[in-house]
C-alpha cells in the first residue's frame, strides 16, 4: 500500500497468511494468536507494534525484557519464550504474562514458589521435546503428562497447554509430523487431567503456516515480522 513502512508491510502479510492458514483449516483468524518476537530489536520497534495492534511479544531473554519493558507502552503482553534459568523465574513471574517454556518439574515448582510470593497467578505451557534432539530443552514426550498432572495442581499456576520447536528445516513440511505429534500429546494430556489444555505454541516464520494447519493457537513469528535482527543489546550485564 502507498504510504506504507516495511513493518506495516510485513504485519499485514503475516496477519493475512495466518488468516489464509486458519480458513484452509476451517478455523476462525481469532483462535490465532501473533506473538511477535522482539528479541534484539530496540523499544521503539514494541512501540510500533502497538500502533498496529499488535499488543503480544516475545522475549528469549528475561534480562532483556526487563531492559526493555519499562521503555516500552504498558499496553504489551509479554511472553516469556526462551529457556528459564530457576535463577531468573523471579523476574520472568512479574514480566510476563505467560511462559512458553516449563521444561521440567522443578522449574514450575520455582514459578510457583514466587508467583505465590508476588501473589500472583501466571499462566505456564510445557515444553516437549517431541523430536528428542539434544540439543532442544523440552520434556520427553513419555513423562510431559506426569509432569502436567503435577503442575496442574500447583495452586498459582494455570496450565494451558504444550509448546516446542521441530528441527530446523529448509521445507515446513518437515515440520508437520512434530507438530501433529505435540496436538496428540496435548489430548493425551487432557484425558489424564480430565480438563482442557487450550493453547499450543508451536510455529515459528518459516513454519507457522503449517503449525496453524495442525492445531496451533500460538505463533512465535520474529524474522517474517520484523525483518532481521538489530544489534540493540541490553546496557545492563546479565545477572548469574
Amino acid at each position: 500500500m502507498e504510504g506504507e513502512t516495511d513493518l506495516e508491510s510485513r504485519h499485514r502479510s503475516v496477519t493475512g497468511r495466518i488468516a489464509a492458514a486458519c480458513a484452509r483449516a476451517g478455523r476462525a483468524p481469532d483462535a490465532v494468536t501473533l506473538v511477535a518476537v522482539t528479541k534484539t530489536h530496540p523499544p521503539g520497534t514494541a512501540d510500533a507494534l502497538v500502533r498496529l495492534g499488535q499488543f503480544d511479544v516475545g522475549e528469549n531473554k528475561v534480562q532483556e525484557a526487563k531492559a526493555k519493558a519499562p521503555q516500552c507502552d504498558g499496553r504489551l503482553r509479554w511472553h516469556g519464550i526462551g529457556h528459564l534459568q530457576t535463577n531468573k523465574v523471579r523476574d520472568a513471574v512479574r514480566l510476563f504474562c505467560m511462559i512458553h517454556s516449563v521444561d521440567s518439574l522443578r522449574l514450575a515448582e520455582e514459578i510457583e514458589k514466587q508467583a505465590a510470593a508476588q501473589r500472583k497467578r501466571i499462566s505456564v505451557l510445557l515444553e516437549v521435546n517431541v523430536s528428542g534432539e539434544g540439543s532442544k530443552f523440552g520434556l520427553k514426550p513419555e513423562e510431559m503428562a506426569d509432569v502436567a498432572l503435577a503442575v496442574n495442581r500447583l495452586s498459582h499456576l494455570t496450565l494451558r497447554g504444550l509448546m516446542t520447536m521441530p528441527p530446523y528445516a529448509e521445507d515446513p513440511e518437515a515440520a508437520r509430523p512434530f507438530f501433529r505429534r505435540l496436538a496428540a500429546l496435548r489430548r493425551d494430556a487432557e484425558q489424564r487431567l480430565g480438563a482442557p489444555l487450550p493453547d499450543l505454541s508451536m510455529g515459528m516464520s518459516g513454519d507457522f503456516e503449517t503449525a496453524i494447519e495442525e492445531g496451533a493457537t500460538l505463533v512465535r513469528v520474529g524474522t517474517a515480522l520484523l525483518g532481521e535482527r538489530r544489534a540493540w543489546r541490553t546496557a545492563a550485564p546479565e545477572e548469574g
